[in-house]
């Protein structure tokens, strides 16, 4: 017994390589049975050996994932980052083994033994995918092969029988939702409210998730955990896809964007649960699901939903807290992550305050609150267009879409319910249809600015229109710079906020006009609509998405992955030149 306890050791201690391999191609089978078993086998007999399979695997990777964690544990004589995700999964699968074995209800269900095989096949494959130390990725072009792969992915599992009710998505249309979802748009070639299984909206809703924060940043995020760290050369790749400078900063950074969107997503997902009319429900879980896809929907400003007709719904039209709910969610997304995490510190900063007076009953001493440029910034921005928007969409729809609404605070939260989730989000509480034609202009150019960056919205980003009309002021008062807050903006930012604004122009062009040859018979202003939504990411249509050709749906996804992406990254990625030259040529001034 001591001489295999000894061979265990020096596997794990020297080994460990090796061991990591195994149990990624072990994980990986029991993984690919288990989506076989959910979303392809449709024979009972058959269903009922796969059923019997997945729980046999499921208990099987019990046993080898608390052998592998005590023995590595032993074999180290410390317990270290690897060690404790390992305890706590290893905790998780007890707690479900324990209530099956027991009978327990709730926890026997066979949900929970589908995600403990996920997150297995998940920690495996962030152990052996992560690292990139053998050989070099670009980041910008790694940011763009992780997209490719997660859409494909998306598509072989929206393609299963399983994920649809009624008839099966073809693969140009499961590419189109795959991509859709990822690139978090929100158009839809099906009614996924209808067509869709709870396992196929389950997929849309984890491709969303994915989508909205990146790939790279999820793997890095489970990669950290389940392999006890970064080395330096993945610090400096996560470094650059982040926009981080610093090193020492690279992963708290990834844990912060984790953490802040799981924590407003479950603190939005609480207050759409309690907006919600327990009545429309059969059950709880029909609810908690519910609240779950559209928190995670309206914080990645996806514009996905479960409901037939989305949001304009009779039961929820009038539904003014749900749709005050999304509005806030998905306007926090759409704010960027560095924002966002300024709220986070200082309202973190407030609640120690309360805190300390309470139980120490003396003053806090306030430490100094940072609000950074860009945040002044971009919440100066969305200021001015929340506002506008508002207003504007108020008094273009009195006689339109607001006439369904019976009092004028309806008027109100339908006006800013619609003119916010234009800029990216992609929900509609009203027929798009039957908007006024001022209206619908405004919605065009509210698509095109869209978001702020670094935020799960799409578009040019507020900034970059705000940068471009404040350079236009500084140059009819012949200024030289931008000034702001008593900075003045650099060059660079300027000539990649013009850029940025001529490749949007360029791209939606270039798709419309590809879209008037594969769709002639459509309208040109539903075909432009639905080139400036899909290139914003916004996922606003006026309904000729799912009677778009089999050319034009291409059109369509390769149109959404480019706006996703970004023109600019990808003319980055592909033809960047990073030789530099020790000369400068002499300056000459054009003609204007």
């Amino acid at each position: 017994m001591g001489g295999i306890i000894d061979f265990f050791k020096f596997l794990f201690k020297y080994r460990n390589k090796l061991v990591d391999q195994i149990m990624f191609y072990l994980s990986m089978i029991c993984a690919f049975m288990t989506i076989a078993h959910i979303g392809y086998v449709t024979e009972k007999e058959t269903a009922e050996v796969t059923h019997d399979t997945v729980v046999g695997m499921f208990y099987f990777l019990f046993v080898i994932g608390i052998l592998r964690t005590g023995v590595s544990i032993m074999a180290s004589r410390k317990v270290n980052v690897s060690h404790i995700s390992g305890i706590v999964l290893m905790g998780y699968f007890l707690i479900i083994a324990f209530s099956r074995i027991n009978n327990i209800a709730y926890f026997s269900k066979m949900e929970w033994v589908y995600l403990g095989i996920a997150m297995m096949f998940l920690s495996e494959l962030s152990r052996n995918s992560l690292f990139f130390d053998n050989f070099y990725f670009n980041p910008t072009i790694l940011f763009v092969i992780s997209f490719l792969a997660l859409i494909l992915l998306g598509t072989v599992l929206l393609m299963l029988p399983r994920t649809t009710l009624l008839a099966p998505l073809s693969f140009v249309d499961a590419l189109f939702m795959a991509t859709s979802a990822v690139c978090i748009t929100g158009l839809s070639v099906t009614d996924i409210s209808t067509n869709f299984s709870t396992f196929g909206q389950s997929v849309i809703m984890i491709l969303i998730q994915i989508g909205g924060l990146g790939i790279m940043t999820f793997t890095g995020f489970f990669g950290y955990f389940f392999s006890g760290g970064f080395s330096y050369k993945n610090q400096l790749m996560f470094g650059e896809i982040l926009g981080e400078n610093k090193l020492n900063s690279v992963v708290s950074t990834l844990l912060t964007i984790i953490f802040i969107t799981l924590l407003f997503e479950l603190i939005g997902g609480v207050f759409i649960f309690l907006s919600l009319d327990a009545n429309q429900f059969a059950s709880l879980s029909d609810r908690l699901f519910f609240s779950a896809f559209h928190a995670i929907s309206s914080f990645c400003n996806s514009g996905f939903s479960i409901l037939p007709e989305g949001i304009h719904n009779e039961a929820y039209r009038f539904n003014y807290a749900f749709q005050l709910c999304l509005a806030s969610i998905f306007i926090l997304g759409g704010l960027g992550f560095g924002t966002v995490y300024n709220f986070y510190t200082y309202g973190k900063q407030k609640l120690e305050s309360i805190l300390h007076s309470i139980i120490y009953r003396k003053p806090f001493v306030h430490k100094a609150q940072v609000w950074n440029f860009n945040t002044k910034f971009i919440l100066l921005c969305n200021a001015v267009v929340v506002v506008l928007a508002t207003a504007s969409y108020y008094l273009f729809e009195q006689r339109y879409t607001l006439t369904e609404d019976s009092t004028g605070w309806g008027e109100w939260v339908t006006s800013f319910f619609m003119a916010n989730s234009a800029r990216s989000a992609g929900f509609n509480s009203v027929n798009v249809n039957f908007l006024a034609s001022p209206t619908l202009i405004m919605v065009f150019t509210l698509m095109w600015i869209g978001a702020s960056p670094g935020s799960t919205g799409g578009g040019v980003k507020v900034t970059t229109v705000a940068l471009a009309i404040l350079n236009i002021f500084a140059l009819a008062r012949g200024k030289e710079s931008i000034e702001m807050y008593k900075r003045r903006i650099a060059s660079e930012s300027v000539n990649k906020a013009f850029a940025v604004i001529i490749l949007s122009v360029l791209s939606i062009a270039l798709s419309f006009i590809l879209l008037n040859f594969s769709d002639p018979h459509k309208s040109m202003k539903d075909l432009l609509f639905e080139a400036v939504s899909a290139y914003t990411t916004c996922g606003l249509s006026l309904g000729v998405t799912p009677s778009l050709s089999a050319s034009g749906k291409l059109i369509v996804i390769f149109t959404m992955f480019v706006g996703r992406v970004g023109t600019l990254t990808l003319l980055v990625a592909f033809i960047k030149n990073t030789k530099n030259k020790s000369y400068i040529y002499p300056t000459e001034k054009l003609l204007f």
